[in-house]
């Protein structure tokens, strides 16, 4: 863990920002972070054991809210799942949106993890998202399911690979570089443009959509 937040501390966390931004993880150098900072490179380990440390530093508070920020929108679309179709559209409305508007209130720290990654353990951070979305997608369903509603029956393979494409689709847009005007737009998009086919994989009359 890095020590208390000194006026040192605070230089490496920018200096390291700066690099990791600049080459990514991989070809990152303690050497100019150090320089950067205004200090040696010994000096740099007092305050993070290790360049896989000073990385997670940047990302990791990010990633944990964005995933318990998840996990409190899916604790939402289950508590209405008994309040009809309707309730349930509302629910899924939105969702690429939401999750834009997360990525660019915090745009530096997912192009890190989107593209300065390699090397370290989120390498495949779209993938985990991606996998997450699809075990809760699948656990959705299930629950639609046992509560007497007609969902399509469709091949985990399958939910796995329309999943894939859409959270892909989403961090497209960092990869790409959209402004947050831009992000947005898209990502109204892609609300339009899945939301129809998973309500109806779901077992919502198009009617209601």
């Amino acid at each position: 863990m890095p020590k208390k937040k000194t006026v040192s501390h605070v230089k490496i966390v920018a200096a390291a920002k700066k690099e990791f931004e600049r080459c990514g993880f991989k070809e990152a150098s303690m050497r100019n972070i150090a320089a950067e900072a205004g200090m040696s490179a010994s000096g740099l380990y007092k305050h993070f054991p290790s360049k896989e440390e000073m990385f997670a530093s940047l990302v990791e508070p990010v990633k944990s809210e964005f995933e318990q920020q998840y996990r409190e929108r899916e604790r939402r679309e289950y508590a209405e799942l008994g309040s009809g179709n309707a309730a349930i559209l509302a629910e899924q409305t939105g969702g690429n949106r939401w999750a834009m508007e997360f990525i660019y209130d915090h745009p530096d720290e997912f192009r890190l993890l989107v593209i300065k990654s390699e090397g370290t353990v989120y390498e495949n951070y779209i993938h985990e998202i991606a996998r997450l979305e699809e075990t809760s997608t699948l656990a959705f369903i299930s629950e639609l399911r046992k509560r007497g509603e007609n969902p399509v029956d469709l091949p985990r393979t399958e939910v796995h690979l329309l999943v894939t494409s859409q959270v892909n689709a989403v961090f497209e847009a960092v990869k790409h570089g959209f402004t947050r005007e831009e992000a947005l737009h898209y990502a109204d998009t892609l609300d339009r443009f899945f939301m129809p086919g998973w309500l109806s994989v779901m077992g919502v009359p198009a009617e209601t959509f």
